[in-house]
């Protein structure tokens, strides 16, 4: 039966109402220094070809052995997921004939995969809805190498360095609706996947892409024909290819004709997908198992043992925030979206406000730390140095204006908050009598104005503003509204 459709979700045609059907299958390079099959290194940025075996290489006689950190690093993520981990998996030859795939198949994992069914949890900020992704499967799999085309008019060139690297490839279900939650389960599996220690989720550097399957149909009818998008590398490109592929179904569809079911690859330039090759079906790869690699059969208690090692993860840290230190939801689910940050925020808030911390990370210091293109704990203040600022703030010793102009100081010069403020002489004027000669000074100065307040009280604020400025922003307001209220008779 199916589930009621979300008006919102769904895309307007010339002839009614269609909604979008996305499935994901994430290829995850897992963090390790060798590759799946063979002791060659996975270092990025070789010269082409430095980081081949004869395994690799595809030379004859060459036998596959595997690589324990790699099935390690699986299992962790499996758990990562809430997914079931079969103890028992097997290697599969898929075979197709391609220059970057020297041995004309390559080792995945097709009926048997290590890792089965599993879900993440999305928080989906442009709706404000929390959906459930359901994972169907992760298995291991060797990644191909790289062809290269543009350093010769008419010759090609392979470069073999990727080729052997062991991926995760992480299969959704055709869960999602819109190009947001795409966008938004992408980020937080990438989030998962950074905490856990299994892939750098660069994917500039090719260490995580999609394969998107995009289809279209009548809310409430049977899935359409899809078409897989291949090789996504950026979450924002991501997004615009499905728009753009929904579309493009939509208006044939409408135009009377079918849907083939075809490979896709999106032209970023052009924010359109074109035609690759028609869809490859299992029987068409020749599945078969891999007489070379026995079953893969794993302890129960060496999963648990990887499970026991598992860190606290984004959902429960977000919780944790929200119960323990009281954050909003919202403000909780960014901080834990970067791991360094939430450690960052942590330290900070620890026996301090946490309300107050949270806002200068998430304010003024996330300002600074967009500008510079970094994470808010690489912009170069210290979590000590933030608390120590947080402490002159909540103690009265600076206050308004004054504490950004340290943050700013602190930002471009380095130091401590309290060494600054001491000696620039920025400490908060607290001093009654002191005030009071600025006060009068207005007063006497400004006969018109203290004629208005006797009609209008709320004026009061323009003399404050006026021992601001000349204090220098360092008088606090609370005594001197305190100070003006009983000179010029406003309750």
């Amino acid at each position: 039966m199916n589930a009621p459709v979300n008006p919102k979700k769904l895309i307007k045609g010339a002839t009614g109402d269609w909604e979008i059907v996305v499935g994901m299958e994430i290829h995850a390079q897992v963090t390790s220094q060798a590759k799946l099959f063979s002791g060659a290194s996975t270092a990025f940025g070789g010269d082409p070809n430095s980081h081949v075996s004869l395994v690799d290489a595809a030379m004859p006689g060459m036998l596959p052995v595997i690589n324990e950190e790699c099935v390690r690093q699986a299992i962790r993520t499996g758990l990562g997921l809430k997914a079931e981990i079969n103890l028992k998996s097997t290697f599969d030859r898929k075979n197709y004939f391609y220059p970057d795939l020297p041995q004309g198949y390559q080792i995945s994992q097709y009926k048997s995969p290590i890792v089965g069914e599993g879900e993440v949890i999305v928080d989906v900020p442009e709706s404000g809805e929390t959906i459930t992704v359901r994972i169907e499967r992760l298995h291991l799999e060797q990644d191909a190498g790289k062809s290269i085309h543009d350093l010769h008019p008419t010759l090609s060139f392979v470069d073999l360095n990727r080729s052997g690297v062991a991926l995760m490839e992480i299969v959704s279900k055709p869960d999602l609706r819109t190009a947001d939650e795409a966008r938004a389960y992408v980020t937080k599996l990438r989030t998962i996947l950074r905490y856990l220690g299994t892939c750098d989720g660069d994917m500039e550097k090719g260490n995580l892409r999609a394969d998107v399957n995009v289809s279209v149909r009548r809310p409430g009818e049977p899935f359409g024909t899809r078409c897989e998008i291949k090789n996504v590398n950026s979450i924002r490109f991501m997004g615009q290819a499905i728009e753009y592929e929904a579309r493009r179904q939509i208006g044939i569809l409408e135009d009377g004709g079918a849907i083939d079911q075809e490979t896709r690859l999106f032209d970023a330039k052009r924010g359109e997908t074109r035609s690759m090759r028609s869809k490859e079906e299992a029987h068409d790869y020749r599945y078969f198992p891999d007489p070379d690699l026995l079953p893969l059969e794993i302890e129960e208690a060496w999963v648990e043992q990887i499970k026991a090692t598992l860190p606290e993860l984004p959902d429960e840290k977000k919780a944790r925030f929200v119960a323990d230190y009281g954050l909003k939801p919202y403000d909780a689910d960014v901080l834990v979206g970067d791991r360094d940050a939430a450690d960052f925020f942590e330290t900070v808030a620890r026996g301090r406000d946490a309300k107050l911390a949270v806002n200068w990370i998430m304010g003024d210091l996330a300002a600074f730390a967009n500008a510079r293109n970094v994470s808010v704990n690489a912009v170069g203040i210290s979590a000590a140095h933030l608390g120590e600022l947080i402490d002159l703030i909540s103690d009265g010793t600076i206050y308004g204006k004054i504490d950004k102009d340290v943050l700013a100081i602190m930002v471009e010069e380095g130091g401590s908050p309290k060494a600054i403020v001491e000696s620039r002489g920025l400490v908060q004027v607290t001093d009654t009598a002191a005030l009071e000669a600025i006060v009068d000074e207005i007063i006497a100065a400004n006969p018109g104005q203290v004629e208005t307040i006797k009609t209008k009280p709320k004026t009061i604020g323009w003399f404050v503003g006026q021992v601001m400025k000349q204090s220098g922003g360092k008088a606090n307001p609370q005594v001197v509204n305190d100070i003006l209220k009983a000179k010029l008779g406003v309750e």
